[in-house]
């Protein structure tokens, strides 16, 4: 990546995401995270002290910093869209925490303003990123796995009586925008669809297990029949103990591949290359990423590093990054189409 400057970034929100977003600033050699916002004064001044950097009164004050290229949005689900659009508005490149909005006319009105005013916004999926998904991603290209006939995601997950109480946005439509889903399983929702392309169809089930007091599902699943002819599942949950890792399988004619966390556990092929045999090495010798299957801070900064890399390239290229807001709007288009066929017992139709 070619450089002429250290660029800028700004971050609003000061929640335990936006800790993760400040680390993972921090190891770009070409990047300084030069402030924050918060509407709590506590949480913005314990944020920009932990990460040395200004602690700002309003957005108004931060956008007006001119060494600010990029902002992240760190703000719960459902605040996404005013703080990114006063940034667009600013001039600054935005990367929105996932999901990229709650409701599709929010991401619309992001995407439209982003165009309008020629700047960039991405949409945290850093899952992406990792080696292992993009190797299942070329073997995908390579047809390697002749007609897929499945593709599923599992994320089963804890989250305790106390993550839900820990803020008052929490499990809430109207900010949290849904629940295990919309929340938790949304980085999986977006691994399936970039792998297995678009849904047709969904036929869903939803409901409360465990956290009875709060709005939305806590456990959910779906059947899918994706375009290319295949099918699959989404199974997903917060109420399970003690959590599992999440995995995503994509298994076709001619081969199948497990992807967990961020490692592959089963890379198997009917015809098998030098470099399919090197992937089985890895699986032999690579231990299991924790994730957050059940404490949402056992999450590594290493794939928010790589995603904010590729943005800073795409802004230095005048290119789109690797996930870009329309990308980010497939992923809440699908969870949504989820949420209606629970809610209404039919197949919904994408």
């Amino acid at each position: 990546m070619e450089n002429k400057k250290n660029f800028g970034i700004g971050i609003v929100g000061a929640g335990m995401i936006a800790h993760v977003h400040a680390k993972a600033i921090k190891e770009i050699p070409h990047a300084t995270l030069k402030g924050v916002y918060s509407p709590t004064p506590s949480k913005r001044i314990d944020l920009a002290t932990q990460h040395d950097c200004i602690a700002y009164e309003s957005l108004e004050a931060m956008l007006e910093n001119p060494d600010i290229d990029l902002v992240c949005i760190c703000t719960p689900s459902g605040l996404h869209m005013d703080p990114t659009l006063k940034c667009i508005e600013a001039g600054k490149h935005c990367m929105v925490e996932k999901p990229l909005e709650i409701t599709l006319e929010k991401c619309d009105a992001i995407i439209d303003a982003a165009d309008k005013k020629g700047v960039k916004v991405g949409v945290i999926f850093h899952s992406r990123f990792y080696e292992a998904s993009l190797q299942l991603k070329k073997a995908i290209v390579e047809n390697k796995f002749g007609d897929i006939a499945l593709g599923d995601a599992y994320i089963k997950w804890q989250r305790t009586e106390a993550y839900y109480k820990s803020n008052a946005w929490r499990g809430t439509w109207s900010i949290d925008g849904g629940g295990a889903l919309m929340n938790q399983g949304i980085h999986s929702v977006d691994l399936l669809q970039w792998y297995m392309g678009p849904i047709e169809s969904i036929q869903a089930f939803a409901g409360n297990i465990r956290h009875k007091s709060i709005e939305v599902e806590d456990t959910v699943v779906a059947v899918l029949k994706f375009a290319n002819g295949a099918m699959g599942t989404i199974e997903c949950s917060t109420a399970v103990f003690p959590g599992d890792l999440k995995k995503i399988e994509i298994l076709g004619t001619q081969g199948t591949a497990i992807l967990q966390e961020s490692n592959l556990i089963k890379w198997e092929f009917l015809e098998m290359t030098d470099d399919d045999k090197r992937v089985n090495d890895n699986i032999a010798n690579n231990p299991i990423a924790i994730g957050g299957a059940s404490n949402p801070g056992d999450i590594s900064f290493v794939g928010h590093q790589r995603q904010l890399e590729d943005m800073l390239d795409a802004i230095a290229n005048n290119r789109k990054p690797m996930v870009d807001a329309a990308e980010g709007r497939k992923s809440v288009a699908i969870v949504l189409g989820v949420y209606e066929s629970a809610k209404t017992g039919r197949i919904f139709h994408m």
